[in-house]
């Protein structure tokens, strides 16, 4: 049985109040959307920065990878192999309660495989998800203006590794439907909703492996954020 995740969950009653709420959610379907970008000539450079890596082109975009919902973790430190995985924050919508959720988590994943299958390599490594969240219908109204950031300890300090808005994604609602068509998916229904391009370091890398990792979703008109910080655990390679 997978273990169940738990959420402190946030929505907004009709007199505009915030109401919290502890939720535990047992992951029973997860899947990853990719090449989620709403602009083409982003996608473009999206998939140009993975080609450099070696990553071949999608079939069709968006493209909607079956995760094992096992993979989903809210520890404080993931264990991958070797040095050649990465993260990327993406918002994440989950059903509960007979109602879908907000939260941001990261797409770990292990670059070196994804040269040769993303299919494999979304398998291989933990996905890190955060421990709040926020009901998806009081922010859907608005959704372009939540803000999506992640930062890495790179050189010794944290620097940003990632920034933009929801605007430069697809609307996350016809990426939920395109793998959770219906009123009512089961509880537990995960879908990981894209990424932004990664900034470049001085050396001129982009996607690119931190033993740190934070990530965030900012809400500008309620004020409020959720982030989430995880380490990274490199196991050896053993011949």
């Amino acid at each position: 049985m997978i273990p169940s995740l738990y959420f402190s969950c946030e929505s907004v009653a009709t007199d505009g109040t915030a109401v919290s709420s502890l939720q535990s959610v047992a992951p029973t379907h997860f899947v990853i959307a990719g090449w989620t970008g709403r602009d083409a000539d982003a996608i473009r450079h999206h998939i140009h920065e993975l080609e450099l890596l070696g990553v071949p082109a999608p079939s069709s975009v968006p493209l909607y990878y079956r995760g094992s919902a096992s993979l989903l973790t809210q520890a404080d430190t993931i264990e991958v192999l070797g040095m050649d995985s990465s993260g990327e924050a993406e918002p994440v919508l989950f059903f509960s309660s007979g109602e879908w959720w907000l939260t941001v988590g990261s797409d770990h994943t292990d670059r070196k495989v994804e040269t040769y299958s993303v299919t494999v390599s979304k398998q291989m490594c933990p996905k890190p998800i955060a421990k709040a969240a926020w009901r998806w219908s009081d922010v859907a109204g608005y959704q372009d203006e939540i803000e999506l950031h992640s930062r890495i300890f790179e050189g010794g300090k944290w620097v940003d590794y990632q920034q933009g808005t929801f605007a430069s994604i697809r609307p996350l609602v016809s990426l939920r439907d395109g793998c959770y068509p219906g009123e009512a998916p089961d509880a537990g229904s995960f879908v990981s909703c894209g990424t932004l391009t990664a900034i470049k370091n001085a050396q001129g890398e982009g996607i690119r492996p931190a033993a740190q990792m934070e990530l965030e979703i900012r809400d500008p008109r309620r004020k409020r954020s959720i982030v989430h910080r995880y380490a990274v655990e490199m196991l050896p390679m053993i011949a």
